[in-house]
């Protein structure tokens, strides 16, 4: 390998970016903390990040083509760059932003993992369980927060599945309102 390949991009660098981007900016959205509940701290900016990436990487790794898996090991790779970075700016030390940003991987993976079940057991409580035991971290979710939030979730994968993987490989993708998803629950 030569030194200008230290430079190259990857091929799916820039859409992986514009995918995490789109992410963060769904599971921004001021509703989901003023109306559900989801603690406004670092931990629970943290799980909407993680929920919501988490479903696009879901709609990009269950896509027949090639494409898919590159673009959500893409996502991936985007959202702890940007942990890495944000860790960074916060002012946490170089010789501990790598155990914090394992830390992080480990939680963002094993919530993956908690949400994929629940999305494939077919059961309808037991995303809502699995978030509310993640996103308010065991204490009890205001009334009816977590079953909302676990619609919201359904809502947008049903909606980012129906996303073609020819727009998606551009870096573009599109989320449902939140605010209009929890007038509708």
């Amino acid at each position: 390998m030569g030194i200008l390949a230290m430079f190259r991009r990857r091929p799916h660098e820039r859409a992986g970016f514009e995918l995490y981007g789109a992410a963060v900016g769904a599971a921004r959205t001021p509703a989901l903390f003023a109306v559900l509940g989801v603690p406004d701290t670092m931990e629970g900016r943290f799980d909407l990040v993680s929920l919501h990436v988490g479903l696009v990487i879901r709609r990009l790794r269950t896509d027949g083509d090639a494409r898919g898996a590159a673009l959500a090991q893409a996502v991936f790779d985007a959202m702890f760059a940007d942990m890495d970075v944000n860790l960074r700016e916060m002012g946490v030390g170089d010789m501990s932003v790598g155990k914090r940003v394992r830390g992080m991987w480990e939680a963002f993976h094993g919530r993956a993992l908690a949400y994929e079940t629940a999305f494939d057991s077919g059961d309808p409580a037991a995303l809502a369980e699995a978030l509310a035991r993640n996103v308010w971290r065991g204490a009890p979710p205001p009334g009816g927060a977590a079953e909302k939030l676990a619609a919201i979730a359904r809502a947008q994968a049903a909606h980012l599945a129906g996303q073609g993987i020819d727009l998606l490989a551009t870096g573009r993708v599109a989320f449902l309102p939140a605010e209009e998803l929890i007038d509708a629950t």
